[in-house]
């Protein structure tokens, strides 16, 4: 487990980096936190960090967002307004969860059981208005 604390957006751009190394070659990535700690500010700066020159945004309603980066295709999940597991099924996870590309999910407890087996964890907690503590774990049987 590794741990970051910032009191600056401005370093996001060093967390990024930091959990792409704690990554050590996975792609897959959960992110949890309350309602507006910065999962997807911290999904935008990773998407930076992978080389995505793309507009990164928030796939509240699509569900799901592929951007392009110089390592592959890049799929950021959002599945807070999922109503049931079956949405999940329906857009055909499997696709995405199992390809060798990078898969980015918020509200993973959404559809814990079909995380795959390995993947880094990465909670979010709120200490004041600007600053964040980042708990980077490695999931893995």
């Amino acid at each position: 487990m590794l741990s970051v604390q910032i009191h600056d957006p401005r370093q996001l751009n060093d967390v990024a980096r930091q959990l792409y190394d704690f990554a050590a070659g996975c792609r897959f990535f959960t992110f949890n936190g309350d309602m507006g700690a910065g999962k997807t500010t911290l999904i935008k700066a990773l998407c930076a960090a992978l080389g995505v020159e793309d507009r990164v945004s928030s796939p509240t309603f699509s569900i799901v967002n592929e951007y392009e980066s110089p390592l592959g295709p890049v799929y950021h999940f959002d599945f807070y307004r999922l109503k049931n597991i079956q949405e999940a099924y329906d857009m055909g996870y499997e696709e995405y969860f199992y390809s060798p590309a990078y898969c980015l999910v918020e509200w993973p407890e959404k559809i814990e059981e079909l995380l795959p087996e390995r993947y880094i964890a990465v909670q979010i907690t709120i200490d004041s208005e600007n600053g964040r503590t980042f708990h980077f774990s490695s999931i893995f049987p």
